[in-house]
């Protein structure tokens, strides 16, 4: 089913931007927030804080796998326990409650020997940087993005006061320690300005020689063809960055996210004439329908029908 109520911000390569959205508005952005975490991490690669082969300690999987899904993780989206002490608004479990349970069963994969999902795989990626780094995520987004960006909105969020000044009055039921691995929260403008900033050369200062930082970045794992209900007709992901084809055989490059209220979809589109970065936030919880959106709306800006 459609979402009844979207909002979106886009930017252009050339400086056009437009907005549908309240720039005093703020939106959860859940899982484009795997796309900060993964800037972070290469943030600290590129000044050579980090090694992104290195394994972490006592473990056979490497941070980069982490990122890329590839380390054989499991995940707490497969626990429905999980899920109902969410719908029940309960406390978020001890990070090491909801580990146990994770690993109780052992590793999907071998590391390196096959995809899947994980938001613990994040967890433990973010607690690497911070390790290394010495700075939790929120000093790290401040000191890589939002500071020489001059993004204004965007925040971690850790606790339910924080969420309830979001848009949709459901947020406020809603405890971001639940997710794991960070939940940053802003506005669809700043959403799409962090993304168009990646592609634009605002972010790595290592962009133009041979094995870039956005380079690496940008290398994905590729996962097969179209998906019902959604506009891949391409999938992939790269290093906190789904990466595929949508309507046409446009490249889309970014993330979607969602939870209980509300989805989203930030995306960079690349063939465009004039590339445009779009951020769609819509109600409810079909990630499919924000995709669909800001693919489509790129394509009208792009003068293309969406296929």
């Amino acid at each position: 089913m459609m979402q009844e109520e979207y909002h979106w911000s886009w930017i252009t390569r050339s400086g056009l931007n437009a907005s549908s959205a309240d720039h005093n508005i703020r939106f959860p952005y859940w899982s484009f927030t795997k796309s900060v975490i993964a800037v972070c991490a290469l943030k600290l690669s590129e000044n050579g804080s980090l090694n992104l082969d290195a394994f972490l300690q006592g473990q056979k999987y490497t941070l980069r796998q982490l990122l890329q899904h590839t380390a054989g993780v499991a995940d707490y989206g497969q626990l429905s326990d999980y899920h109902h002490d969410v719908a029940a608004n309960l406390p978020p479990w001890s990070r090491d409650k909801m580990l146990d349970a994770v690993l109780a069963n052992d590793p999907l994969f071998l590391p390196g020997e096959g995809w899947s999902y994980s938001n613990v795989g994040y967890m433990l990626a973010r607690e690497r940087i911070e390790e290394v780094a010495g700075k939790s995520f929120a000093e790290l987004v401040a000191e890589f993005i939002t500071t020489p960006l001059g993004l204004k909105s965007v925040e971690v969020a850790t606790t339910q006061l924080q969420f309830s000044t979001l848009h949709w009055p459901a947020a406020a039921s809603y405890h971001p320690g639940w997710v794991y691995h960070g939940c940053l929260i802003g506005t669809a403008h700043d959403a799409a300005s962090i993304l168009d900033a990646l592609f634009n050369k605002k972010i790595f200062r290592n962009n133009h020689a041979t094995g870039s930082t956005l380079q690496q970045m940008l290398e994905h794992y590729p996962l097969g063809g179209a998906l019902a209900g959604r506009p891949w007709t391409k999938c992939g992901y790269a290093l906190g960055l789904m990466s595929g084809e949508v309507g046409g055989g446009q490249r889309a490059i970014g993330h979607s996210g969602g939870g209980p209220f509300c989805v989203n979809a930030v995306y960079h589109f690349p063939d465009c004439a004039d590339p445009v970065t779009v951020s769609c936030f819509a109600k409810g919880t079909d990630q499919g329908s924000a995709e669909l959106f800001a693919t489509r709306l790129a394509l009208q800006l792009n003068g293309k029908k969406a296929q």
